[in-house]
């Protein structure tokens, strides 16, 4: 496969930029993103990360356009780099003289002030993750909320005056309720099927009317930060008919929930913008599942949605910012019926949006979700679930008991805030291995290396431990691979001859760094809960990995440097995507959602941040080193 082309070659493609002497009369600036081939004309100064954003490209900002992340990194062709605003003093100091002198400029800082073309490299773009949707699957008895009733009904006649509603009635024998929009399409419905009809029931409405026969089917999301897990479901058998998995559309407002909380608080319009981008996700990707399972969004009776808190706040449209600022309380945690028209979902005609409850600011219900399908209510021994991203949520349960926190670890899993970092796309190295001192890697899909994901700088970092280039505080020796970067030692992964950038793919003291702050504040999470129930680390019976990071780690190399508990490798499971098991059960049975509301209310939650034994253990933590 070609090496992904570099600025220069993107300057040989195109005409030359255009002057801002000849710009300044211009009220507006043509942009032109490549190799995507997106063009439009904006107002003059407007930063290129803002007219990314309203072409629809999915340019990657994981601190919400603060500058602090550098994952929107674009390159500026040679002569073009006069059509910008000069480089801001964050990217002075985020970039470097060599990445700026090489032409590379955040988005969220440059400004257009005349005419360019922009070339946006692959690890800066949101699309083409790999996503995590499957997970270990949990028997349930079927027992949906809707049921459904096959009528044939007597036309109406001189010698039968009752109304098209009361015909429904009578032939249900229950006095129903009929939700509006149904009410205004019913008599052109029954009288277009000859008044033969499958009603759809929800409690004491009629929630859909549907040509006969149609099948009754149902919609599971996991609303996640980064992606959308979604599965389309018989509500008649409870088997999943279609599932896939796509980025969060609000990623390009910002990675991280505090991002887009601060996005909803201070820009204009914020908060309404980013509750389209979800219900626009899940809306294409069940536009999507459906073409795969051969049926119409129309027929969708029900859904469920679980989330965190703020995706949750965000989809609904509520105010999150008491979510932003302390004491951090949600505004709603019970569980939720809306109507999914409510939401922009465009379903049955009254279909019903279920969402299930959340337990605290930062711990919502894709967690409740999660206990749901592992099961951790009824577990008889102690049993560590920990669901792995920017947000970790871990929960102990023994004795009956189920404790809860989250743990803030940062978006380094994800990519952000690593030199070349990146998700994991086509092209992120994703494993890595140290033999006798030659570096061994893979990437996915296997194509040519253009930056390393989550899963491969931990690989990295403990195989780097092991082979003691790092010490345990993470300072980097002397070794073949160390040379001296721009900001200090950086260990050499892919030298520029093997790397699709055309550049050597390193890794810097300050990566490691980052890797440390993430782990640490995840075993800090699970040593705190552990304090709290009053266990050991080694009475941990079952360590329960779940998410799509938790998927790709590699364990071993997590308890290497002190991430995981250690105890034996055969104590741990790692189950995927539970979150969107635990939504499908709900779907599916009544009594799961019951099930779910009761563990909510079960489960005590550890406010991490006020907490005593918190930041020693953090400290502790910041060592890459296993647990004693």
């Amino acid at each position: 496969m070609e090496p992904e082309p570099t600025a220069q070659d993107n300057s040989r493609r195109h005409q030359s930029c255009q002057s801002p002497d000849v710009a300044k009369t211009d009220k507006t600036v043509e942009i032109t993103f490549q190799p995507l081939g997106r063009r439009g004309r904006f107002p003059r100064g407007v930063t290129l990360l803002n007219a990314a954003r309203q072409l629809g490209i999915g340019l990657s900002g994981v601190c919400g356009g603060l500058g602090v992340c550098t994952t929107c990194r674009v390159l500026v062709p040679p002569g073009c780099h006069a059509a910008l605003s000069p480089p801001t003093s964050t990217e002075a100091e985020k970039l470097g003289e060599v990445e700026l002198s090489r032409g590379t400029r955040l988005a969220c800082q440059a400004r257009a002030l005349a005419d360019l073309h922009i070339l946006v490299p692959l690890q800066s773009l949101t699309a083409s993750q790999r996503t995590q949707v499957e997970g270990r699957q949990t028997p349930v008895a079927l027992d949906p909320v809707v049921v459904s009733y096959d009528l044939e009904l007597s036309p109406p006649s001189l010698f039968d005056l009752r109304s098209d509603t009361a015909r429904l009635r009578d032939a249900l024998g229950r006095p129903l309720r009929f939700d509006l929009t149904v009410l205004q399409t019913a008599p052109f419905r029954l009288r277009e099927w000859n008044w033969r009809a499958r009603v759809v029931v929800h409690g004491d409405e009629i929630t859909a009317l549907l040509p006969p026969s149609t099948p009754l089917l149902g919609l599971a999301v996991d609303l996640g930060t980064t992606t959308l897990a979604g599965y389309l479901l018989s509500l008649e058998t409870g088997e999943t008919l279609a599932s896939a998995g796509v980025m969060n559309p609000q990623l390009t407002y910002g990675e991280d929930v505090m991002a887009r909380i601060t996005h909803a608080m201070q820009e204009a319009g914020g908060a309404r913008r980013l509750q389209d981008a979800a219900s626009k996700g899940i809306g294409d990707l069940l536009k999507r599942l459906c073409v795969e399972a051969g049926a119409r969004p129309d027929q969708v009776v029900e859904a469920v949605i679980v989330g965190n808190t703020c995706m949750h706040h965000l989809f609904l449209g509520l105010p999150t910012r008491s979510l932003g600022l302390a004491p951090y309380v949600p505004v709603e945690s019970g569980p939720l019926e809306v109507r999914a028209r409510e939401v922009g979902l465009a379903l049955a005609a009254g279909a019903v949006v279920y969402l299930l409850p959340n337990v605290a600011g930062f711990v919502g219900a894709d967690h409740v979700a999660a206990l749901l399908a592992a099961r951790m209510d009824e577990v008889e021994v102690p049993t560590l679930l920990l669901d792995i991203g920017t947000n970790t949520e871990i929960c102990l349960a023994a004795d009956e008991r189920l404790l809860s926190c989250s743990t803030a670890s940062g978006p380094a899993f994800e990519g952000a805030h690593i030199r070349f970092g990146m998700r994991a796309a086509p092209g992120a190295i994703e494993r890595v291995q140290l033999i006798e001192g030659e570096v061994l890697w893979e990437t996915v899909e296997g194509r040519p290396p253009v930056g390393i994901c989550g899963s491969g700088i931990l690989d990295a970092v403990a195989q780097l431990r092991r082979a003691k280039v790092l010490s345990d505080r993470g300072g980097m020796a002397g070794s073949p691979q160390v040379q001296q970067g721009p900001n200090g030692p950086e260990f050499v992964l892919v030298p520029a001859e093997a790397s699709g950038l055309g550049q050597a793919i390193t890794i810097s003291r300050k990566d490691v760094g980052e890797i440390q702050l993430a782990k640490a504040a995840i075993a800090a999470g699970w040593q705190v809960l552990l304090k709290e129930m009053g266990i050991r680390e080694n009475e941990i019976a079952q360590v329960i990995v779940a998410g799509a990071f938790g998927t790709y780690l590699d364990i071993e190399h997590a308890i290497l440097i002190g991430m995981l508990p250690a105890v034996p490798l055969e104590r741990f499971e790692q189950v995927g995507n539970v979150a969107g098991t635990g939504a499908r059960m709900a779907l599916v049975s009544q009594a799961e959602r019951e099930r779910a509301a009761c563990i909510a209310r079960q489960v005590k939650y550890v406010e991490l941040t006020t907490h005593p034994h918190f930041q020693e253990r953090f400290t502790q933590a910041l060592r890459l080193t296993g647990n004693k």
